[in-house]
């Protein structure tokens, strides 16, 4: 990777952890997009950069907030989740390319009809979910990052239609995708591939991830409930529209 690729990458980090403190979502779904579609850098490699940031993130993000959490809610998540994201590598490595192209249409049809109709109907739940909606939402998210390294939409759907205040969902949102990447980080230096260059790029991009993360905790975007509510779910329709528009291109190649 050029230095002025390396920069632009860190420049795109620092603004994506903004984004994921003030809403607790989008560091990776925003970088692992640009990154990729600019061709900035691998995906894989980028992958395991954004585990080691997103690491970054939360240990900058959460201090302090933990009481705000929801712990039942998010255990139940992190039980759907883990085993979730084994069986979803697993059965990336047994579907042809079409079958795989077609599920990930059918995914990102179902992510921008959630995220369509939560939009045009913000308003959250008038009782919370049960657990087991919460451990749903995480088999369903865990599948989503095994196959296309997506876990977000389900998760961010799930809690933002709860009727819990915004810092409780960030605060929840930002503790799961933390979980997520520590698995990651994990299974990449049990398999030896965690190289010298992703841990420098990371000794980088760690400064200013957190201190963009502090700048968000400090000086939010003056946005109400409402208003956050409605682009979190415009988020997930550009998710889906996204999806949507991958799988038809492999579909015609």
């Amino acid at each position: 990777m050029t230095h002025e690729k390396l920069l632009l990458l860190i420049a795109l980090i620092g603004a994506a952890s903004y984004f994921q403190t003030v809403t607790g979502f989008g560091l990776g779904m925003i970088v692992m997009g640009a990154a990729s579609g600019f061709g900035l850098a691998p995906v894989a490699g980028t992958a395991t950069l954004l585990s080691l940031v997103t690491l970054a993130n939360s240990a900058t993000a959460l201090p302090g907030k933990l009481h705000h959490i929801d712990w039942r809610a998010v255990g139940a998540a992190t039980l759907g989740v883990l085993p979730a994201v084994v069986a979803g590598v697993i059965l990336l490595d047994y579907l042809s390319a079409s079958a795989s192209s077609m599920l990930q249409l059918l995914l990102g049809l179902a992510v921008l009809y959630g995220g369509l109709s939560a939009a045009l109907h913000p308003k959250p739940l008038e009782a919370r979910s049960g657990n087991r909606s919460f451990f749903v939402s995480g088999v369903f998210g865990g599948l989503l990052s095994g196959l296309f390294g997506v876990s977000g939409p389900p998760l961010i759907f799930q809690f933002y239609r709860q009727p819990l205040a915004l810092i409780e969902i960030r605060c929840a949102l930002i503790l799961l995708f933390a979980v997520t990447a520590a698995i990651r980080v994990s299974f990449n230096v049990y398999e030896g591939q965690l190289g010298a260059q992703i841990c420098l790029e990371a000794a980088l991009a760690a400064p200013v991830v957190m201190l963009m993360t502090v700048a968000a905790r400090h000086f939010p975007p003056p946005l109400s409930s409402h208003a956050m509510r409605r682009l979190a779910f415009g988020v997930l329709v550009a998710i889906g529209s996204y999806l949507i528009v991958c799988a038809v291109k492999m579909l015609l190649a």
